[in-house]
C-alpha cells in the first residue's frame, strides 16, 4: 500500500491545510467514489489550490490512500477508548451494555457508514486498504474485545472457551440489524433511542448465552 503523507506538526499552517485537504478529499471521494472525484473539487473545497494538494499529496491514489488511512488511526483509537477499564467492570451488565451503546452510535455514524460503503466499493483497485481497514476496524476490534472477555471469564462472570467467537458474537448481535440496514439506506438513520434497543437486547442475549450468573471476584 502507498505511504501517506506524514503527519505535520500539529497546529502548524502546513498542518491546517493537510488537514482541510483531508476533510475535503473525505467529502468528494465519498459523494463521487474515487474514479469521478475531481482534485480540482477538493482543491476548491479546502480553500486551497490544485498545486498545494499536490505538495502535500503527489496524486489522487495518494489522497485517497490518506484519507482512510486517517480513518482507520480514528478507528484504532476509538476501540481502545471504548474498552478501557471493560474487563475489570464491578456490574458487568451495566457496563457492557454501556460498551454496547457507545460501539453501535459511533459505528453507524452516517460518515463511516458512507466510508464503509466506499472502501467496499473501491476493494479490487485498493485491496491492500481494503485489507488494512478490516484489520484496524472489525479484526482489531474483536481481538481487543476478546482479551477483554477472556479476562472477564477468569474472574468467573463469563464462561467461555473461546474468546474471540464470544467477541464476534457479541459485536454482531449489537451491529448487525442497525449496520445492514444503514449500509443499503433501508430507512433513514436510526435515533439514538433505537440504537440503544438494539445494544440492550444484544447484551441480554449474549449474557444468557455466555454469562454466568455470579458477582465478579
Amino acid at each position: 500500500m502507498p505511504t501517506p503523507a506524514q503527519p505535520k506538526a500539529p497546529g502548524s499552517r502546513t498542518a491546517r491545510k493537510q488537514r482541510a485537504i483531508l476533510e475535503a478529499a473525505r467529502e468528494v471521494f465519498l459523494q463521487h467514489g474515487y474514479r469521478a472525484a475531481a482534485v480540482d473539487e477538493i482543491a476548491a473545497l479546502a480553500d486551497v489550490s490544485k498545486v498545494t494538494v499536490y505538495s502535500h499529496f503527489s496524486d489522487k491514489h495518494s489522497l485517497f490512500v490518506a484519507v482512510f488511512t486517517d480513518a482507520i488511526r480514528e478507528a484504532e483509537e476509538s476501540t481502545q477508548s471504548l474498552l478501557h477499564g471493560f474487563s475489570e467492570s464491578g456490574d458487568i451488565e451495566r457496563d457492557m451494555r454501556t460498551f454496547a451503546r457507545r460501539h453501535v452510535v459511533l459505528v453507524t455514524q452516517p460518515h463511516l457508514v458512507r466510508m464503509r460503503r466506499t472502501i467496499i466499493a473501491e476493494a479490487d483497485r485498493f485491496p491492500d486498504l481494503a485489507r488494512a481497514w478490516h484489520r484496524a476496524g472489525p479484526e482489531r476490534g474483536h481481538a481487543a474485545l476478546a482479551a477483554q472477555l477472556e479476562r472477564l471469564a477468569q474472574r468467573g462472570v463469563l464462561r467461555i472457551d473461546d474468546p474471540l467467537l464470544a467477541a464476534q458474537h457479541l459485536n454482531y448481535l449489537i451491529l448487525s440489524v442497525p449496520l445492514n440496514e444503514a449500509m443499503f439506506a433501508v430507512h433513514k438513520p436510526y435515533g439514538r433511542k433505537r440504537l440503544h434497543h438494539f445494544a440492550d437486547e444484544a447484551v441480554r442475549v449474549f449474557l444468557a448465552a455466555y454469562g454466568t450468573g455470579k458477582a465478579p471476584t
